[in-house]
């Protein structure tokens, strides 16, 4: 089975699956093109207001990348301009929920601290192995994680390479909910109907405000924060949030 990346489009809810469950969904070159295009799809289609991604079969989410795929390394700047698949995921626009179970590994967790928000169930065990092969990920582990979880806690991760078990990852911040495997999904797909049923202007503001907090200064941030506040401002979901408090229901954006 040479694996596919595939997306769903329902409700609003676009549902990117991770597919080669007899090579715990590692990534191939081929499924990384894929991925490509469907990000660059989610962002231009304004129907979908909310990605969830997740990968088939309970043993993994995504042990990262095949590694049969990178023994041919003759041309080294054709490897550094690589398509880097977290780094497609942490560029989408809208707001990115990862529905974490099994193993989830080196490229795998960089896909999975690229998402937003991160739902793991009871078997998830996370962890960046790759200095037990000899390299330093490349999908940005070194950089998210530290912003995550603290410096300390970043080293013990990649320099061991050992993973940790889905409590910890909770208490250490690295995911944000834990639940049963078989609840994982549902808690998916109530959290983005929830995040979907807002002005996609907020959300996407929301997102690029606090994603801009992790690289410029305060100063910077809070300006950049309130000009976002200006853009949501002249919005017109802003006239149906006000209208639905003054009749007491939910806003319909």
């Amino acid at each position: 089975m040479t694996g596919r990346v595939s997306l769903t489009i329902e409700d609003g809810i676009g549902q990117i699956l991770i597919d080669r469950v007899d090579k715990m969904n590692a990534m191939t070159p081929e499924m990384t093109r894929e991925l490509q295009r469907i990000c660059r799809a989610i962002d231009v289609d304004r129907s979908i207001r909310v990605v969830t991604i997740s990968g088939a079969g309970e043993r993994a989410f995504s042990a990262g990348s095949d590694l049969n795929t990178l023994v041919d390394l003759s041309d080294l700047m054709a490897f550094r301009d690589r398509i880097e698949y977290a780094a497609l995921v942490r560029d989408i626009k809208k707001p990115v929920i990862a529905a974490l179970k099994g193993w989830v590994l080196g490229g795998g967790m960089e896909i999975a601290i690229a998402a937003d928000i991160r739902i793991c169930g009871h078997s998830a065990r996370i962890g960046g192995p790759e200095v037990t092969r000899g390299w330093l990920g490349g999908g940005g582990a070194s950089q998210m994680l530290p912003r995550l979880v603290g410096v300390g806690q970043t080293m013990r991760l990649l320099l061991t390479g050992d993973p940790v078990d889905a409590e910890t990852a909770l208490r250490l911040g690295l995911v944000e909910e834990v639940v049963d495997d078989t609840q994982v999904m549902a808690r998916v797909m109530e959290m983005a109907k929830k995040i979907g049923s807002f002005s996609p202007t907020a959300t996407q503001a929301i997102k690029a405000a606090v994603r801009a907090a992790m690289s410029t200064p305060l100063d910077a941030g809070l300006r950049y924060e309130n000009e976002l506040h200006v853009i949501c401002m002249s919005d017109k979901g802003r006239l149906e949030g006000i209208k639905a408090f003054q009749e007491k229901r939910d806003a319909k954006f």
